[in-house]
């Protein structure tokens, strides 16, 4: 019985919602990797010194040690690719997508799920122009839509701005690590 109460307090601390869909999965690949026709999965199964350095570089280990990329071509060309990530939060997780162009950059970031709680500032930050401000990076770019937006958003928007921040660097670093061990 102790450890039913436990629990229940442990959840009411979190305050963890149920997860909201903001955005299909399939609408945010066709949204990333325009005018591809044809779609592949890549994985990357880590090592224990890469899911380390990887660690270390962006605080993040991806589940069960495997990152997954997803690719789009238009024809024999590639269109780029897309990564999805997972950010836990107090508030509980949210969900990014980020493309990247075949030349590399990111072009463009949609944040696909979030909790009930989060939804109405993860709307208030991306109304705002968050998820503009990540177009062009590199793999070697730090996003700072939170910094961007500070001035337009209220504080709880700013504050998801900064989640959706470290989902995009958890994909840069994992782009421009491992995304060349998986390209078609």
């Amino acid at each position: 019985m102790n450890w039913l109460i436990r629990a229940a307090s442990v959840a009411a601390l979190l305050h963890i919602t149920p997860a909201v869909v903001l955005v299909k999965r399939p609408d945010a690949v066709q949204a990333l990797l325009p005018g591809a026709d044809a779609y592949f999965a890549r994985e990357v199964h880590l090592s224990a010194a890469d899911a380390h350095r990887l660690h270390a570089a962006v605080d993040w280990s991806p589940e069960d040690g495997v990152l997954a990329f997803y690719t789009g071509k238009a024809g024999s060309a590639a269109v780029g690719a897309l990564e999805f990530v997972r950010v836990d939060t107090p508030h509980g997780p949210i969900e990014v997508a980020v493309g990247f162009t075949p030349q590399g950059a990111v072009r463009g970031v949609v944040v696909t799920k979030a909790t009930v709680e989060m939804k109405p500032w993860v709307l208030e930050a991306v109304a705002a122009g968050l998820t503009d401000h990540y177009r062009g990076l590199k793999p070697d770019g730090a996003p700072g839509g939170a910094v961007a937006i500070a001035s337009r958003a209220g504080n709880l928007a700013a504050y998801v701005a900064g989640e959706v921040d470290k989902g995009v660097a958890r994909a840069l670093a994992a782009y421009g690590a491992f995304y060349n061990d998986v390209k078609a």
